[in-house]
């Protein structure tokens, strides 16, 4: 270290910037462990990214700017119980930003996207709960060299889902964007894993709101988990 990477367009969030997920992942997983991100700026699509290891911490800069600094975390939280696969593709049908997107061509949740190319992962409401939920089934492009889900998908598909565990129950019509994001991964899934994304609240301080998610095996087991905090833009 220092390192460089590079968020492609294809992980973008907004259509001119990084997946808050996706580029959490990339720093955060250089820690090799269950870590905290803070985003300081929306992250750039298409250029170098220097990863710069400072002790336990690792900072990630774009021409000498703080982009983001992620450092180790736990993260203990209980998850709800994992709905079925059929109640997530029942809830995924009553997904609230079908049709009035803030971001259409986000990499993880934007209907513009198309399977291969995006995750379209798309949380609804479960019927009789307050979670949010739809399915995933990780595509061959996203996998590793053993057949594993690369850990900064992982992330991103821990960073939309959580979102709409808030605004699924709670209406909201600004603007908002992922500020911070603490992933804890215990099991990769394999590509073509049959998953269950879920995401719920866990509370507001003014113009933060915090969210959790999780993601489960086709049979309930909890893969991996996280907690973020959205900033409220406008």
């Amino acid at each position: 270290m220092p390192d460089t990477v590079v968020i492609e367009p294809r992980f973008c969030g907004p259509a001119d910037s990084g997946n808050g997920g996706y580029t959490c992942g990339v720093v955060g997983s250089v820690l090799g462990g269950a870590a905290e991100v803070t985003l300081r700026r929306p992250p750039p699509l298409g250029r170098p990214i220097t990863l710069v290891r400072a002790g336990d911490a690792v900072q990630a800069t774009v021409d000498g700017e703080l982009v983001a600094e992620a450092k180790p975390s736990t993260l203990d939280l209980d998850a709800p119980e994992a709905p079925s696969l059929e109640e997530a593709m029942e809830a995924t049908k009553r997904f609230p930003w079908r049709e009035n997107h803030l971001y259409p061509t986000c990499f993880v949740c934007g209907p513009k996207r198309r399977p291969g190319d995006g995750l379209c992962i798309y949380p609804g409401a479960v019927d009789g709960r307050l979670v949010a939920a739809a399915p995933l089934i990780p595509d061959p492009t996203l996998g590793d060299s053993e057949g594993r889900l690369r850990p900064e998908i992982a992330w991103a598909a821990l960073d939309c889902p959580s979102w709409f565990g808030f605004q699924c129950f709670h209406p909201f019509d600004g603007v908002i964007l992922l500020g911070r994001l603490a992933v804890r991964i215990d099991t990769l899934p394999s590509i073509g894993d049959r998953c269950i994304s879920l995401g719920w609240s866990i509370g507001r301080e003014g113009r933060k709101i915090h969210t959790a998610a999780a993601l489960c095996s086709e049979d309930g087991v909890l893969l991996a988990m996280s907690r973020a905090t959205w900033i409220v833009a406008k």
